[in-house]
């Protein structure tokens, strides 16, 4: 999956404003439990996508030397293992199914903690948490480059990868997002 778990947050609370906002789901408790509990639920989504990369990982790792020598694509081969291991695992690796299945979750999960309500047809619902997280990632890379440029402008120069970088991404990073209102 293309989320990272340091956005994971962010994408919970885009799917929580626009639940809010798509005037035909009640939030029963507020945005902050449904934010949460769509990050719980992302979360355990990105990191069993982890998880299988790690496994696909070192199942090609062990076969080094085989690769090697029969001069192989590796990275073919990990895509090779990753897919037997997602079937294995029941995870889907199309994007668009592992997202309508993302959603899905999320809206199961928000109904049976009874967190919100609604009057449509559950699709509908289902449809604006999907579009909500496929939005927000089709606008990450290009936050994320501003996020980066701007670190690059300042007068100080802040090592990549260092606390202090780190620090300072995370807030530009939000600050973009309040300007996209997201």
């Amino acid at each position: 999956m293309r989320l990272r778990s340091e956005h994971a947050k962010f994408v919970a609370d885009k799917v929580a404003v626009d639940l809010l906002n798509c005037g035909f789901v009640k939030l029963k408790s507020g945005l902050d439990p449904v934010s949460e509990l769509a990050k719980e639920i992302i979360v355990v989504d990105i990191a069993k996508d982890n998880d299988l990369n790690a496994k696909a990982r070192a199942l090609v790792d062990k076969q080094e030397e085989d690769i090697e020598f029969f001069q192989a694509d590796r990275k073919q081969l990990f895509w090779m293992v990753k897919k037997r291991l997602a079937n294995e695992l029941g995870l889907k690796l199309s994007w668009e199914e592992r997202l309508s299945d993302l959603s899905h979750q999320i809206l199961d999960e928000l109904y049976e903690e009874d967190l919100i309500e609604y009057n449509v047809v559950e699709n509908r619902v289902k449809n604006v948490i999907y579009h909500a997280i496929e939005e927000y990632l089709s606008r990450q890379s290009e936050i994320e480059d501003r996020v980066h440029e701007k670190i690059n402008h300042y007068k100080r120069k802040v090592m990549y990868g260092t606390e202090e970088y780190e620090i300072l991404y995370d807030k530009l990073y939000e600050e973009e997002l309040r300007k996209l209102g997201l």
